[in-house]
């Protein structure tokens, strides 16, 4: 064992949630929320819709709190190495990149606070939603209701998911 893993632990192995994260990943892609939910088709919609699912897999992670911990802890890591990653395909500099990163770690920070209180503590769901995914562009009525309902129903069908089935990927 090396002196590293000695203090530090045996390094942590993401790969075991590449499916959990490839699931939120294409969940967040999936062409309606574009095209009915009108939300835009652009990097920062893109952003915004795998954000909001993969805040959702982490509110049903804490469900399961300690047992669960070390993989929330990993999911985030994948979600920060994969934007870095793509930031840096966008050609956005190595001064630039980290700075970014660390908005959008605190934008998910946020959305989980906001989604948390609006679909468990009785705050105003739509309202975060309309904040945290439509950022300064109000969405139309229907627009808003397609995506908060959709995103209830994830939430609904997560709760529904075992720890180990949520962990191969299955989302519902």
């Amino acid at each position: 064992m090396s002196f590293l893993a000695r203090i530090f632990g045996p390094p942590r192995d993401r790969m075991a949630l590449r499916p959990l994260y490839a699931a939120i990943v294409a969940k967040g892609r999936d062409p309606i929320w574009y095209r009915e939910g009108g939300v835009p088709d652009t990097i920062d919609g893109r952003f915004e819709m795998v954000s909001a699912v993969l805040a959702l897999v982490l509110i049903r992670l804490e469900r399961d709190g300690e047992a669960a911990a070390g993989e929330a802890a990993l999911l985030a890591e994948t979600f920060i190495e994969d934007m870095d990653g793509s930031m840096r395909e966008l050609g956005i500099g190595d001064v630039v990149v980290g700075k970014k990163v660390g908005k959008l770690m605190g934008a998910l920070g946020g959305r989980i606070g906001a989604f948390r209180e609006g679909l468990e503590g009785g705050g105003d769901f739509e309202a975060a939603v309309a904040r945290n995914i439509f950022r300064g562009t109000p969405p139309t009525e229907d627009a808003l209701t397609f995506v908060a309902g959709g995103l209830r129903a994830i939430h609904g069908q997560l709760g529904a998911v075992t720890l180990a089935r949520l962990l191969e990927g299955q989302l519902a």
